[in-house]
């Protein structure tokens, strides 16, 4: 029996890309899925899962925005955690890192990917 498979993503909309204000975030929830979707400076896009994986509450998309060097970073609100918002790395304890999803901007709505 062969399974098919397909390396397309599929993309789901979220909102319009005016929406989300400068160095803040969404929450949204994509295919079962809670996602954070964060607008940093002008037009960069970013998506990770919105689980604090610490408390289990949704609340990344809550957290504030900045950076940690060369990292553009959001904090949790709860424990005050910093997670990659590139790669969901968590800067304090790696083993509570997020997935990072492929977003973007598609005829004027924000579009996620949910990675595998």
């Amino acid at each position: 029996m062969t399974t098919a498979t397909t390396d397309t993503p599929t993309w789901t909309p979220v909102c319009a890309a005016t929406d989300i204000l400068p160095n803040t975030g969404v929450a949204a929830l994509v295919d079962g899925r809670h996602v954070a979707v964060f607008r940093v400076g002008g037009d960069q896009l970013y998506a990770i899962d919105n689980v604090d994986p610490k408390s289990g509450a949704s609340v990344l998309s809550r957290g504030l925005v900045g950076n940690l060097g060369d990292r553009i970073v959001v904090a949790s609100p709860l424990y005050k955690n910093h997670f990659d918002l590139r790669n969901g790395e968590c800067i304090e304890a790696p083993e509570h890192s997020v997935r990072a999803h492929a977003v973007r901007v598609d005829e004027g709505r924000v579009v996620v990917a949910l990675a595998p």
